[in-house]
């Protein structure tokens, strides 16, 4: 199993590197001015504890940099687009590894759990030309994020979205036998019950040195924050149904935040037969996150096959 070194920073691909230009973005979303703020030290920021602060901040980034039309209802999980654009930067990384040459247009990629928001497809197809299927169990978030594909010229064409009637599967009933994926991306849900997720968002409040009296909400819905054995549950099952489903994916690969679960899954991977285990660290300044990544398949085979698709 190989480990890369810790980060500290953003991937070197990244474009949100380097503090907002606020004045910027709040020309290219007026919004976004009617919640910024002024931290303690003097500097100007935004009020990161409202999910209609990060919304009108996600659309300005995204309108800035991909030319992107977004839009997000209110009570839905509205993810910061830093983040979620750096573990699509590493998982190309990972694919350039295997195909050795560009990666550009070069993947199929399954998004367990899109969300409304749909942020991995979008950011994916807009930076590598990569096509997605995002899926979700909630039928409202995949209403929503339809939306956002058909509210954007040309994205129809690379993003897909479908709707896991069996909220207890994760694989089973979206992968089809002709269905092959360089590969699969999850955010899974990182809380095992409301309560739990209510105590992370007080957590948030205080790291953002945010008047406790402040509203906990970072919106989002229940399927979108928790589930039955949290993140660690979560994963154990995508992991068993990878199994199933060896043959039909170079990489499965998930975000992991809790590093204590690091040891167990990847215990589970090596009972289960994988044949590469690997962990990609991420990190923007004190906030540490990484991939677990797996693949059934030999390295010399793995390339072989992705080098054809």
């Amino acid at each position: 199993m190989k480990k890369t070194i810790l980060k500290q920073s953003l991937h070197p691909r990244n474009r949100y590197q380097g503090s907002y230009d606020l004045e910027r973005l709040s020309a290219i979303n007026p919004h976004l001015s009617d919640w910024l703020i002024t931290t303690p030290d003097g500097r100007r920021s935004v009020n990161f504890s409202e999910p209609k602060a990060v919304r009108a901040l996600n659309q300005a980034l995204l309108k800035q940099y991909y030319d992107l039309n977004w839009q997000l209802s209110d009570g839905f999980l509205c993810p910061p687009v830093p983040g979620r654009a750096d573990y699509l930067h590493y998982i190309a990384d990972l694919l350039s590894e295997d195909i050795q040459g560009p990666v550009q247009g070069a993947a199929d990629v399954l998004d367990i759990g899109c969300g409304a928001n749909c942020i991995y497809p979008l950011i994916g197809y807009a930076e590598y030309g990569w096509r997605f299927t995002g899926t979700d169990i909630h039928p409202a978030s995949v209403t929503a994020a339809n939306a956002i594909v058909a509210a954007n010229p040309g994205l129809q064409q690379a993003i897909r979205i479908r709707l896991q009637k069996n909220p207890a599967a994760i694989f089973n009933g979206i992968l089809r036998k002709t269905d092959f994926y360089h590969l699969t991306i999850c955010n899974p849900p990182f809380h095992s019950s409301a309560e739990d997720a209510q105590q992370g968002s007080a957590r948030k409040i205080r790291n953002l040195g945010i008047d406790k009296r402040s509203p906990l909400n970072f919106a989002g819905q229940h399927n979108e924050l928790w589930c039955s054995g949290g993140e660690r549950g979560f994963i154990t099952r995508m992991i068993h149904e990878s199994v199933i489903f060896a043959g039909q994916a170079g990489w499965f690969t998930s975000l992991v935040s809790k590093k204590e679960n690091l040891l167990p899954l990847t215990s589970l991977l090596r009972s289960c037969g994988a044949a590469q285990i690997r962990i990609l660290e991420m990190g923007q300044g004190q906030k540490q996150s990484r991939i677990l990544a797996w693949s059934f398949h030999q390295e010399d085979q793995r390339r072989k096959l992705l080098r054809r698709r």
